[in-house]
């Protein structure tokens, strides 16, 4: 019985957070404007539900996030939508790259994030110390997979839709990752930590 209602809430959790994930990568809500970038908080779901849930449920979260990545791309196709969505590239190689870099590396948010969660709590580390760690971590594991993923797999046509040498796609990348990669994982830590901190203390009670 004990393990049906540990069964039954994890289920829950699970459910509950794909709601939350699909309704961020649907609505403005996803994006916070910043001087510089608009940063996405899909990701702070996945991270959450990586850490109260387990690497499982983070792995299934980045999966719903990587398939609505998928349809957004497909129904509204933008400049790089061929690196996000299977139905933009006009190979079926160009297609399985596509489902990589929208799919597995959002999968291995929730992994990173789960796995570094137990990890830390194994040597005793503070929860205060702990959730900005996994928040900075989960968040750059999301932009370094996406750009590196470009990089190797699509730096051609990624090279022809900035209008950009192919040469210059690795500084391009490097750039991307240092700025707006960074900016968007220092406001994932700061409310991964914000709502982490409130969630642990009501799962104490």
């Amino acid at each position: 019985m004990k393990k049906f209602k540990h069964d039954v809430h994890w289920l829950a959790g699970v459910a509950m957070l794909s709601v939350i994930v699909i309704l961020l990568a649907a609505t403005p809500l996803g994006m916070i404007p910043l001087p510089i970038i608009k940063a996405t908080t899909t990701q702070i779901p996945v991270i959450l539900g990586a850490i109260f849930l387990g690497p499982l449920a983070g792995g299934i979260l980045g999966a719903v996030f990587g398939f609505c990545s998928i349809i957004i791309n497909t129904m509204n196709p933008a400049l790089l939508s061929f690196a996000f969505s299977p139905f933009c590239s006009s190979t079926v190689i160009g297609a399985l790259k596509a489902i990589w870099v929208a799919v597995s590396c959002r999968i291995m948010i929730g992994i990173v994030s789960g796995w570094l969660w137990i990890l830390l709590k194994k040597f005793n580390v503070n929860d205060l110390i702990a959730l900005p760690i996994v928040g900075f971590v989960g968040s750059m594991t999301n932009t370094i997979l996406v750009m590196g993923s470009i990089y190797f797999l699509l730096r051609p046509e990624y090279a022809r839709a900035m209008k950009a040498d192919i040469k210059s796609v690795f500084g391009m990348v490097i750039g991307i990752i240092g700025t707006s990669g960074v900016l968007e994982a220092i406001v994932t830590l700061v409310l991964v930590t914000m709502i982490g901190k409130v969630l642990l203390t009501v799962y104490k009670q």
